[in-house]
C-alpha cells in the first residue's frame, strides 16, 4: 500500500471521526449550530435514535404500517417501479457480449398503479423467485412530492435543524419501498442525505471521501435491463451510443466462495481500516454527508415492506469539494497485475463532472 494513503485513513479517523466502526448516536435532536459545527462542516456523518424524545413525529410511523391504508390512499396513483433480475440495479455485472468483463447495469422503470407495484415487491421474495425479478418502488425525482404527493401531509416537508443550518429547503424528497432482496452498491452522491427509516430496517456499509483510492472506482460500458412481461424475462443491452459510468468496483459482501479472490482484487478495501457499519431502524435518521461512499442492504418488516423516506440538501461545492477532487485525481498506488485485474478498458479515472447517483437506497 502506499504509506501517505494510509496515514491519511488513520489520521481522519483519529482526528474526526474515530477509530471504531460506529459512528456518533444522538439522543436529541441537534440544534441548527450544533449540526453545523459538529456535523455538516466536518462531513461527518451521525444516527439519531429513536428514542422517547426523538421518535418521529409523524403520522407516517403508524399509518404506513398498513398496507390497506396506503393502498386506499394511493388508490389512483401511478409510481415508478424498478425491476432487475436479483434486486441489483445501478450496479456492476457481466457484459452481455463477453461474460469475463463488467458494465453498468440500470435497472427496468415501468409506470404501474400503485397497487400492482405493492404485489410486484410481494411477489418477489425469497420463498419463490419463480416471478422471475425482483421489484422496487423509487424513483430519484421528489417522487415524494410528485408520485406519492397523496402522502406528503404525513411527513414533515423538511428537516428543520437540517434546512436552517444549510440555508436552504431539501431539493428533493425521495420515498423508498421495496423488500429485503433489494440492495444498492457502493456509490456516492453530491447530496447532505437526511435519511429516515418509516418501516424495516436500512444497513449501511460506509466510508469518507477520503478513501476513495480504496473503491476502485473504473469506468464501466453503460447497459439497462429490459424486461418482457411476456415471456418474463429479462435481456442486458448496451447504451447505443456508449457510455460509460465510473463506478465503484468493490462488493463488501461477495459470497464465501469468492471472498479470497475479491480480497486479492482488491487489498485496499480489505486490508485497510475497517468501514462504518449502521443500521437505521424504523423511526430514526441517518445523517449521510455528501460525497461518503454507501453500500446499503435492508431488512423488511413482518409483512416483508422496508419503507424510507430521504431529504435531499444540495451540497456545499466549496474548499472540501476541491480537496476531494484533487485527492481523487491522484494515482492509485500500483499493485501486481495479477491482483489487478481492472486495469483493461473499464479502468480510467473518474470523471470529476459525472455525478454518480444509485438507483437504490
Amino acid at each position: 500500500m502506499n504509506p501517505k494513503l494510509e496515514n491519511l485513513w488513520e489520521e481522519v479517523r483519529e482526528l474526526t471521526l474515530g477509530t471504531t466502526p460506529q459512528i456518533d448516536r444522538l439522543h436529541t435532536p441537534p440544534t441548527p449550530l450544533q449540526f453545523l459545527r459538529h456535523y455538516l462542516s466536518q462531513n461527518k456523518p451521525f444516527i439519531l435514535s429513536a428514542s422517547s424524545a426523538t421518535t418521529l413525529q409523524w403520522p407516517a410511523t403508524t399509518l404506513w404500517t398498513s398496507t390497506s391504508y396506503l393502498l386506499h390512499t394511493l388508490s389512483s396513483s401511478t409510481v415508478s417501479l424498478h425491476l432487475t433480475p436479483s434486486g441489483q440495479a445501478d450496479s456492476l455485472t457481466p457484459h452481455p457480449s463477453n461474460p469475463k468483463s463488467l458494465c453498468f447495469a440500470s435497472a427496468h422503470v415501468q409506470r404501474t398503479l400503485f397497487s400492482d407495484a405493492v404485489d410486484a415487491i410481494n411477489a418477489s421474495n425469497k420463498k419463490d423467485l419463480s416471478t422471475g425479478f425482483v421489484a422496487y418502488a423509487q424513483q430519484q425525482n421528489d417522487c415524494f412530492r410528485g408520485e406519492y404527493g397523496a402522502l406528503a401531509g404525513e411527513c414533515d416537508s423538511d428537516v428543520a435543524w437540517a434546512t436552517e443550518a444549510i440555508g436552504g429547503l431539501p431539493e428533493a424528497v425521495n420515498l423508498w419501498i421495496g423488500n429485503e432482496l433489494s440492495e444498492t452498491s457502493f456509490h456516492k452522491d453530491h447530496y447532505e442525505n437526511v435519511y429516515a427509516v418509516v418501516t424495516g430496517e436500512k444497513h449501511f456499509v460506509l466510508l469518507p471521501p477520503t478513501d476513495v483510492h480504496r473503491m476502485y472506482i473504473r469506468e464501466y460500458p453503460a447497459a439497462k435491463y429490459i424486461y418482457s412481461e411476456e415471456t418474463g424475462e429479462f435481456k442486458l443491452e448496451i447504451e447505443n451510443p456508449l457510455r460509460h459510468v465510473p463506478w465503484c468496483s468493490v462488493n463488501p459482501y461477495p459470497l464465501p466462495e469468492n471472498l479470497e479472490k475479491e480480497m486479492s482484487k482488491f487489498p485496499l478495501y480489505y486490508n485497510g481500516p475497517k468501514p462504518f457499519e449502521v443500521t437505521v431502524k424504523a423511526g430514526e435518521i441517518l445523517y449521510l454527508p455528501s460525497m461518503w461512499f454507501h453500500h446499503v442492504r435492508q431488512t423488511p418488516d413482518s409483512r416483508g415492506l422496508t419503507i424510507a423516506v430521504n431529504y435531499w440538501y444540495d451540497m456545499q461545492f466549496d474548499i472540501k469539494y476541491a480537496y476531494f477532487n484533487f485527492l481523487q485525481s491522484l494515482p492509485a498506488p500500483q499493485e501486481p497485475t495479477s491482483h489487478n485485474p481492472l486495469t483493461n478498458e473499464n479502468a480510467s479515472d473518474e470523471d470529476e463532472n459525472n455525478r454518480e447517483e444509485s438507483a437504490f437506497l
